[in-house]
């Protein structure tokens, strides 16, 4: 028998070994299927990024058709939930509750300033604890001041503005968080499925002794990294294409790309997301350990550091030179790209290359860590 045919041999029985332990392993099917679908369920319908529908109290201390026709506008705008009232006293423990996030105050000599071409003022009172939506609300009170004050000078040609501004959304012209979120969403379910089981799956044939004892074999560092790879890069695939399914015909997700650009950023990614299990498995040789560190270094990272949520330009400096090295980074934007704007084969050659060189340090990394050691 040749050196060729024994190791594809070796391979063969690594890859048949490790898929029917996957199979067999519940852990395995509630890691790579169970949970992707609650946390893309999570991200679907329980976190949202639209702002719509904000309660406020709009206060209108007299009642003129003025001021009447601008509190409609209030009441007509998409973006809130008001409760009138006469005195702001009304609202200010609301706000201070939670149970409203803003105040407009019309006051009482608007109507006077206003016909006296006078400049009148509107006083917006936001809660700034929470910096979002006290920006939410400032901003999209003046918006419908302006719209307000538009309307009523369409007729007039000598005050109509000089300038119209017209806007195009581009790729998502809804404006949904939704089709943001579960692409990115997508990455962090791989991430999981990738770093945290292989991680486990290894950690246990460290505590069990098996692992030793496949060391043991004639069996090299890289057939056997192999051959517990191989699996549950599968395994890993199966679970994006998965989510993917449900992203496109459950949430309404519009796929504008390619299937082949699809599932070569998930193949490339995955290449480090199961290097780093491998190698957290091995250095740690205990399934607690492995997924807590797995968790730490891998799922709190893809989270927190890929720009999935928080925009990586604000964050300071160093953290922003941290990011260069979670390889999420490049597979979130990669995927929204492909879900709501196409193929751009140039912005998805340079992450690929990039995630494959990542995976390629994560496993010579293991490789070293899983080194065959005899006696």
């Amino acid at each position: 028998m040749s050196a060729s045919s024994g190791r594809r041999r070796r391979l063969f029985a690594l890859v048949r070994k490790e898929s029917f332990q996957a199979i067999r392993d519940p852990s395995s099917i509630l890691i790579a299927f169970v949970l992707p679908l609650i946390l893309l369920f999570l991200f679907g319908y329980g976190v949202s990024l639209d702002t719509t529908r904000t309660r406020i109290g709009l206060v209108t201390e007299e009642l003129t058709p003025l001021t009447q026709d601008l509190s409609a506008s209030f009441q007509a705008s998409r973006y809130f939930d008001v409760a009138m009232g006469r005195d702001r006293r009304l609202f200010e423990e609301d706000l201070v509750l939670g149970k409203v996030r803003g105040i407009v105050v019309i006051p009482a000599d608007f109507t006077t300033r206003y016909t006296a071409a006078n400049r009148p003022a509107i006083q917006v009172i936001v809660d700034g604890s929470d910096p979002n939506t006290a920006n939410f609300v400032q901003n999209y009170a003046q918006g419908a001041v302006a719209n307000w004050e538009e309307q009523r000078q369409a007729d007039v040609a000598s005050r109509s503005p000089a300038i119209a501004v017209e806007q195009r959304f581009w790729f998502n012209p809804e404006l949904t968080s939704r089709n943001f979120l579960v692409p990115g969403s997508i990455a962090i379910v791989m991430t999981l499925v990738g770093t945290l089981l292989t991680s486990l799956v290894v950690a246990r044939e460290w505590e069990r002794g098996t692992m030793e004892a496949m060391m043991a074999t004639p069996v090299t560092a890289v057939e056997l990294l192999t051959g517990k790879i191989l699996p549950y890069f599968l395994l890993g695939l199966t679970s994006m294409t998965l989510c993917v399914l449900l992203a496109v015909f459950l949430f309404g997700v519009p796929f504008r790309g390619s299937v082949a650009a699809l599932y070569a950023l998930s193949a490339a990614f995955l290449i480090p997301a199961l290097g780093q299990g491998l190698l957290i498995s091995t250095a740690t040789k205990n399934q607690f350990l492995a997924s807590q560190l797995a968790l730490i270094s891998a799922f709190l990272p893809a989270f927190l550091l890929s720009g999935f949520l928080f925009e990586i330009n604000s964050m300071p400096r160093i953290i922003q030179w941290i990011t260069f090295i979670v390889p999420a980074r490049y597979l979130i934007p990669s995927l929204q790209t492909v879900f709501l704007a196409g193929d751009i084969w140039p912005m998805f050659a340079k992450a690929i290359a990039v995630m494959l060189a990542i995976g390629a340090v994560m496993f010579v990394l293991a490789a070293r860590s899983t080194r065959k050691r005899i006696g």
